[in-house]
């Protein structure tokens, strides 16, 4: 940014007019930081993952841009309110995730897989089993299960059941 600056202050030293722009550079890093911030956006199961930490790039680029530009007060302030906010909102999210919810599970398997290995994984993740429908069809075999446990621990068991050469596909709405 001081760089930027720079370019543009001595085009109106030299010529008496403006030659550069001093926004350009600036520009190109928002652009090539949002770039790479999408990169971090991932798509894992239906869940998307990331977001926390591209915006955080994005905004540590902002703030090397801020103080870039000579603008130190502004750019402590707005690293100090984005410390906070990122504290406060982790906070929040383990909340959350430590929260008891019931959804509805949807495991497909290949026919003939015994529920009971099955409902050891559940069990193992703290994740109590309601009820359970079985439907066989010619080629696989679906549970419908209804299921209680802290939402983190879903994620948990998702990624454990998908490691299973028996295990087709597991959707929790």
């Amino acid at each position: 940014m001081d760089l930027s600056i720079s370019i543009g202050l001595i085009g109106i030293a030299e010529s008496g007019g403006r030659v550069g722009d001093p926004g350009r550079i600036a520009a190109q890093v928002v652009s090539g930081i949002g770039f790479l911030g999408a990169g971090t956006i991932m798509q894992a199961r239906g869940a998307v993952v990331g977001l926390t930490t591209a915006a955080t790039i994005w905004v540590v680029a902002a703030l090397g841009l801020v103080v870039g530009a000579g603008h130190y007060l502004e750019a402590l302030g707005s690293a100090f309110l984005v410390t906070l906010v990122l504290t406060g909102l982790g906070r929040v999210e383990r909340r959350i995730l430590n929260a008891r919810r019931t959804v509805v599970a949807t495991l497909r398997v290949r026919p003939g897989t015994s529920y009971d290995d099955l409902a050891r994984v559940f069990s193992a993740a703290g994740i109590q089993i309601q009820s359970r429908q079985t439907f066989d069809h010619a080629d696989d075999r679906t549970y419908e299960l209804t299921a209680t446990g802290p939402a983190k621990r879903f994620d948990d068991v998702t990624a454990e059941l998908m490691r299973r050469e028996d295990v087709l596909s597991i959707q929790f709405d």
